[in-house]
């Protein structure tokens, strides 16, 4: 068995250039020199997020999809909102209260500009999501309906885009519609989406032709990067409605300032999967917005994004969020490596209590589902997201080379921080296969494609059926082959913990090592807290084997530990024991030439000629008089018993159903 395997993989190797599984270390080795080069850090490992959640406030002054005022404001203290943010604004919610004039206006300005607001004035950026037909513009009874009315929706929007961009010059780009894609959220064809956006991109150009400033506008935001309206699978990404938009566009000369798509998926790598076209996904859009004349280094966002599996309620997400929380950062770094600009995870609270009885587990804060006005407590994941707020403003570019085990390492001028993960896909084997599907023929993947639909498959996968006497070609067996190695792995991972040495070199001074964990000792409610601090000479370099457990992150942080200047103590002269000298000292002073005192100047013993004499500072002649010195100043003579510290320097081919998490 061993043997066919390896001719596959051989096969593979030469066919497919799909690397196999090598044998796997029983420990890790990651090395690094602290003094190798860096680039400054992408702002796709920054916490960003979408601030929606709880859904449902008793309060119509408050937006539904917004998180509670707790959350956001623990987000806001912790990490700031100096990133992305996503923002679901909601026009038939607001529409609602058109007739009630003082509650629309608390509705939008006491809670949608106020937190719009907060992130401008942070630095950072707000991804408004335009969604919602407001009452009466729909062409059915429903808000999800595209509009009917096209000059009235026109005119909404231009209005709130003027208040907020042009007026409060608030910093906000402009995304229409919310997973178009979906029946819960769209119920139009291509063209009514593809005409909305019209809309609202003839809207912002005349805006910008007003104003005299740059708005910028994108989407479509679908459900995953080659889905569309109709239905579409990623063996045609050209009919994607990311495609379809950039080509209406361009035929309509309609900006498109970024493209953003939505991407759950339990699969870390579901960013670097090859397509037909044996291009990743952001190569080949890139190549479209070039082919129809757009910049085609124009942002390309994920603006949600989660854990997935097959459920909408996971336990992976709530009792066990730990799981969750180590698949954000192994997401993240395989984003960067994908070349994806910006992400915005989803989400920030999570939803229960609603109207709807939509019940979902994907925020990095809960509450308590039957009580929708209890408190939030923070999960698992909100721990990694402060994790990722401490990292470095630069990037080492060096990794490692492991299936679970990432290493994201950056430095600042005031410290290293490290941080290693732990994540094993418990869909790893499928999830293979759906990112290798692609370099089949089409009569080799149609035979791949009947064996998942059957019995066979879990079988094959967890090595109860051999795979030699089945019709598949090489290149098939050999991909199967892999997947039964992975769903071993996964097994084991899952229980057994991983040891990694970690080696730097460098810097030549003592260190202070200061280490945060996330585990499965904690899912929620757990304080960010280190554990005690460990001296490390980097002179003798830095040598320490860690152990992982499953489904987990560190965070090493080295800071410089700071000098300690010591003071030499006076000696007695009557004794050899050192004397302490106490905090009133009297000064012999000399009528002819008297002590210069200035603020931040220390004064020796011997005195220059002719000095300046301020009126505060003068010393009289007789022995016993106590000069008056400034706080600032100084003297050698003067001595504290104590040394003086300075401070620290500061899963298979994708069908036309949806993420069921949405």
């Amino acid at each position: 068995m061993r043997y066919r395997i390896l001719l596959y993989c051989i096969s593979l190797i030469f066919s497919l250039n799909i690397p196999c599984l090598a044998q796997t270390p029983e420990e890790l080795e990651y090395r690094l020199d602290l003094n190798s080069p860096t680039v400054s850090i992408p702002r796709i490992y920054k916490p960003s997020i979408d601030l929606s959640g709880r859904g449902m406030h008793r309060d119509v002054t408050k937006p539904q999809t917004l998180a509670a005022k707790a959350a956001l404001d623990n987000w806001q203290a912790d990490l700031g909102f100096g990133n992305f943010y996503r923002i679901q604004y909601n026009l038939w919610e607001i529409q609602q209260l058109a007739n009630d004039k003082p509650t629309q206006g608390k509705l939008l300005e006491s809670s949608y500009e106020e937190i719009i607001k907060k992130i401008s004035d942070s630095g950072g950026t707000v991804i408004l999501d335009l969604f919602g037909t407001p009452d009466g513009m729909g062409r059915v009874l429903d808000k999800n309906s595209p509009p009917h009315n096209l000059k009235a929706y026109k005119e909404l929007v231009k209005s709130t885009i003027r208040k907020l961009s042009c007026e409060k010059k608030y910093n906000v780009w402009y995304e229409v519609w919310n997973a178009p894609d979906e029946e819960d959220f769209f119920l139009g064809q291509r063209s009514e989406y593809l005409g909305l956006y019209r809309i609202v991109g003839e809207a912002v150009k005349e805006l910008r032709q007003e104003a005299k400033m740059h708005i910028p506008l994108g989407g479509p935001s679908v459900s995953s990067w080659f889905r569309n309206i109709e239905p579409n699978n990623m063996l045609s990404p050209e009919r994607s409605l990311i495609y379809e938009l950039i080509k209406y566009c361009y035929s309509y000369r309609l900006p498109l300032d970024f493209i953003s798509w939505h991407a759950y998926s339990s699969d870390p790598q579901e960013e670097k999967q090859d397509t037909i076209y044996n291009k990743p996904p952001a190569k080949l859009i890139r190549e479209w917005l070039s082919y129809f004349r757009f910049d085609k280094n124009i942002p390309l966002v994920i603006d949600e994004w989660n854990f997935d599996g097959p459920a909408n309620i996971l336990s992976e997400r709530g009792k066990n969020a730990y799981i969750a929380a180590s698949y954000i950062p192994a997401r993240l770094k395989h984003m960067y490596e994908a070349k994806i600009d910006y992400q915005t995870y989803f989400c920030l609270e999570d939803f229960g209590g609603n109207k709807a009885g939509a019940n979902r587990n994907l925020g990095v804060f809960s509450f308590d589902i039957l009580r929708p006005d209890s408190k939030s407590y923070a999960k698992a994941g909100y721990n990694v997201f402060r994790m990722l707020g401490l990292l470095g403003q630069e990037l080492f570019t060096t990794g490692i080379s492991d299936e679970f085990v990432g290493v994201i390492a950056t430095k600042s001028q005031e410290y290293y921080a490290i941080l290693i993960y732990n994540y094993i896909d418990p869909q790893a084997a499928m999830n293979y296969l759906s990112r290798n599907i692609v370099y089949l023929n089409s009569a080799e993947r149609k035979a791949v494609l009947n064996i998942i639909k059957s019995d066979r498959m879990e079988k094959i996968i967890s090595g109860t059926l051999d795979i030699a006497p089945l019709r598949l070609s090489a290149k098939s067996k050999g991909m199967f082959s892999r997947a039964v190695d992975l769903n071993s792995l996964v097994k084991r991972f899952s229980k057994e913990k991983r040891k990694i040495k970690v080696s730097l070199k460098g810097p030549k001074d003592i260190y202070l090592l200061t280490r945060y964990t996330v585990d499965s000792n904690c899912s929620r409610d757990c304080e960010f807290k280190p554990a005690p601090e460990k001296e490390v000479d980097f002179s003798q370099g830095y040598n320490e084997s860690i152990e992982l457990s499953p489904y987990s992150v560190q965070l090493l942080v080295f800071k410089k530990k700071p000098h300690v200047i010591e003071t030499p103590l006076l000696t007695s002269s009557v004794g050899s024991k050192p004397e302490t000298v106490q905090p009133e000292v009297k000064l012999e002073a000399k009528p002819e030439k008297k002590p210069e005192i200035k603020p931040e100047a220390k004064t020796e013993s011997k005195v220059e000629a002719k000095p300046e004499i301020k009126p505060e500072a003068k010393t009289e002649s007789k022995v016993e008089a106590k000069p008056e010195i400034k706080p600032e100043a100084k003297t050698e003579s003067k001595v504290e018993a104590k040394p003086e510290i300075k401070p620290e320097a500061k899963a298979i081919l994708k069908e036309d159903k949806g993420a069921e998490s949405k």
